[in-house]
Parts: C-alpha cells; structure tokens; sequence
C-alpha cells in the first residue's frame, strides 16, 4: 500500500520485484544532454567495461544486461558488492522535439526491505552520472538533470551516498 504514490509519480511501470511484503525502490525522471542512443550506449559501455573500463563507485556492485533488445528500453539487475542482495531496473528513454533525452529508471530491492540508504537511487544514478557529478564515463560525458526522484517510504535519494567504495578497491582493480 505504500508503494502506490510511487507508482503514479512517473508513468510507467517499475521491473517488479519477488519481495513478498514492502520493498525499498526508486523512479528518477531525468533530462540529458545528448541524444537517446548515446545516453544508452553510454550506459551499456558502462555495464560492459566493469572491471576493466568502468567500476561501480556505489560499493562496487555488478550490473548484468537482462534486456537491450528495444531501443528505447533497457532492462539490467545489480547485485551488491558483497553478493548479498539483487535489485532489478528499468530505464525508458525518449527523444524529446527541443533535443535533450527523456530518461525515466526505476530500481526495485527483490528482497523485503524498507531503509536502502539510497542504493535504488545509486542503482540508476551510477548509469547516467557524468563528469561533473563525479563519475567517469566511458563513452559519452552527458550532462543529465534530473526533474524528479520520488523513493518509497524508506528509501533514500542522496547523491552523496553513490561514490563510496570500500578502500583498495580500485587498486585492486588497476582502476
């Protein structure tokens, strides 16, 4: 019952999630400044540079593609740094007429889960961020605003949280 307000914030439906009661999740509605298909290459060369090209700075999770079969889709899961927990997301993207692209994302714990100390937000965010956020983009370094970030009851939306790893990590990495 918490979730509906979630739901009605951005038009579109969020992956699902196998939790059996409430689980923590996020939608960001975001506007970048480059057109759809880099914001998406940007983010499937990120996906596919981990470990190598590109690491995520949100405690180093693993992203896996789960769908890139639409072009104007993208369907991935992330699992925890420490391989614990899995989150399933979606993002949708849209040319708009004036030139920037529509992106909408949403990340969903598959776990019960209430407090995420923003790691559905960080899920999405560690995708589009660019240079001036602090993130190292692979291919494309697109300025993205984001319009909206609407988190279930529990969850959390602070950037600042995003860029954490644990120490040694990137050198361990040869990042």
């Amino acid at each position: 019952m918490w979730a509906f307000p979630l739901l009605l914030a951005v038009g579109y439906e969020c992956p699902g999630s196998s939790a059996p009661f409430f689980h923590a999740s996020c939608k960001v509605s975001a506007s970048a400044g480059a057109l759809c298909s880099a914001v998406r290459a940007e983010m499937l060369a990120r996906v596919n540079g981990q470990f190598g090209r590109w690491h995520d700075p949100h405690n180093n999770g693993t992203y896996q593609i789960t769908d890139a079969s639409d072009a104007g889709s993208l369907s991935l899961q992330r699992r925890t740094g420490d391989g614990k927990f899995t989150d399933k997301l979606r993002f949708v993207f849209t040319d708009s007429a004036d030139g920037p692209c529509d992106v909408q994302g949403c990340s969903e714990s598959q776990v019960t889960s209430f407090s995420d100390f923003s790691t559905n937000y960080c899920n999405l965010r560690m995708l589009y961020c660019s240079s001036a956020d602090g993130c190292r983009p692979v291919i494309t370094d697109a300025s993205v605003s984001e319009r909206e970030v609407v988190a279930s009851l529990g969850a959390g939306h602070d950037p600042s949280a995003c860029l954490k790893l644990k120490e040694g990590v990137l050198r361990s990495r040869g990042l």
